[in-house]
């Protein structure tokens, strides 16, 4: 595997990587600002949001809903600036983190469940699902700091990293949004799932912080692939026109208190198979 290349560097925190319309969008959480790249590396920034901005998707209008962290909401951007979708603060017991949005618009929005950087105790969270009316309900609970989230392109299948249990959490979609069939996808053995895609094939592509490196899971735990980076891969994206580019957020650390330092990165490469699937 090809060895990575920095596409744009000096950046706080990027997290919350998608490929839309042709961009490649992101969140640099710390610097309170969703990025939007062109395929000429021409950046927009798209908007600001003072709580934090981590997980991203779209309406079917296309409109862009984004997860506001700090004050644990969804927002929407209308043209006059954003707007509040739901609030999260019943169900999100600390800092809302990464998200999906379905076809029809629902949203998922993992949170930390504790204290992470003030080295709380690890406490189980909920992934709460939030309807298109702002209506929201606990999709699934007990979930070890739910991250990356992604949903198959029949619809039918959702799959979760639980960052403090190493392991992808796969559940069945009901035509309700609503979530069943909890069951592991694969177990990841010294890995932290953080930000994840999925690829034609059905495999998982896992950004790991502490493995330092993206690897590509099969079903059942079979790792095919793996991409080192310099410091800590935080979140993986399938984009470009054939959606065979890995777009990688890398940084040096995770911790706001540390960020001012600028290593955050996006960084690409090369692979075999295309994205499919949601986001």
């Amino acid at each position: 595997m090809a060895k990575p290349e920095i596409l744009i560097d000096g950046l706080r925190f990027p997290e919350g990587p998608r490929w839309h319309e042709g961009r490649f969008w992101f969140s640099d959480m710390h610097a309170k600002q969703v990025i939007a790249v062109d395929e000429n590396g021409k950046t927009e920034v798209v908007v600001e949001v003072e709580g934090d901005p981590s997980g991203l998707g779209w309406l079917p209008d296309g409109r862009l809903l984004v997860v506001s962290m700090q004050d644990r909401r969804l927002l929407r951007l209308e043209p006059g600036g954003l707007t509040e979708v739901a609030d999260l603060s019943q169900y999100a017991t600390f800092h809302c983190n990464d998200m999906v949005v379905d076809g029809q618009g629902r949203a998922y929005v993992g949170n930390f469940g504790f204290d992470l950087h003030a080295r709380a105790d690890i406490a189980p969270a909920n992934l709460v699902l939030v309807h298109p009316d702002g209506r929201t309900e606990i999709a699934a609970d007990q979930l070890m700091f739910p991250n990356g989230t992604v949903i198959t392109p029949d619809g039918k299948t959702l799959i979760v990293g639980e960052s403090f249990a190493a392991r992808l959490t796969a559940f069945d979609v009901a035509p309700d949004g609503t979530l069943s069939g909890r069951r592991e996808f694969a177990r990841l053995e010294g890995a932290v799932p953080d930000g994840i895609c999925l690829d034609e094939e059905g495999a998982v592509w896992v950004a790991s912080p502490v493995s330092g490196a993206v690897i590509r899971v099969r079903k059942g735990g079979e790792v095919t692939d793996r991409i080192e980076v310099e410091h800590e891969a935080f979140a993986c994206m399938l984009g470009g026109r054939d959606r065979r580019t890995l777009y990688v957020c890398t940084a040096a650390s995770s911790d706001p208190a540390e960020t001012d330092a600028r290593t955050g990165r996006i960084e690409t490469v090369r692979v075999e198979v295309p994205g499919a699937g949601l986001p």
